[in-house]
């Protein structure tokens, strides 16, 4: 049974559709323009079971760190990814397993979801190997309604592998 209706998950899922073909088409300064400024976007290393800033994370970023990230892709200078890795990712089983009132006391509307999902991303890493890597795992998603439309708020992506070393992660994923 969904938390939401027909229409909002349908929006859900091409909010998500949307975000992703940003990120694969290396489109960065737009896909920064879908998150909040307070965002929180983190990639655990291991289970993501454990407070952030507790422990080692692949990645474990702000809007400041994720733009700054951003500026270094779109530079040329970040040689892991000149030329730039052509990537696909597919998105599935996309739930949305709460739903948070916008506090106003209504109980009608809803401010923000919170959104599970499961994905793999295919990385043509054509810089130096030439492998194809795979990229496994489930995605949390924190989306926020705001006067724009849906924004994200927390990512949180937990890698199937994160317990292994993992090859350099220099794109959005």
């Amino acid at each position: 049974m969904s938390a939401v209706d027909g229409a909002t998950h349908r929006e859900i899922q091409e909010f998500l559709y949307h975000e992703a073909m940003l990120a694969d088409e290396s489109r960065y300064p737009e896909w920064l323009e879908l998150v909040t400024d307070d965002i929180h976007y983190w990639v655990p290393a291991g289970d993501g079971d454990y407070e952030p800033g507790s422990r080692v994370s692949f990645l474990n970023d702000n809007r400041t760190r994720l733009a700054t990230r951003i500026t270094q892709l779109m530079s040329g200078r970040r040689y892991s990814q000149v030329p730039k890795s052509p990537m696909r990712r597919i998105i599935s089983n996309i739930q949305v397993l709460a739903v948070h009132p916008d506090g106003d006391g209504d109980g009608g509307s809803a401010d923000e979801y919170e959104v599970g999902s499961n994905f793999v991303l295919y990385e043509h890493a054509v810089q130096a190997t030439n492998d194809m890597r795979i990229w496994v795992g489930r995605t949390t998603h924190r989306l926020r309604r705001t006067d724009e439309g849906l924004r994200i708020a927390r990512k949180k992506i937990e890698l199937v592998n994160s317990t292994s070393a993992l090859p350099n992660m220099a794109f959005i994923i």
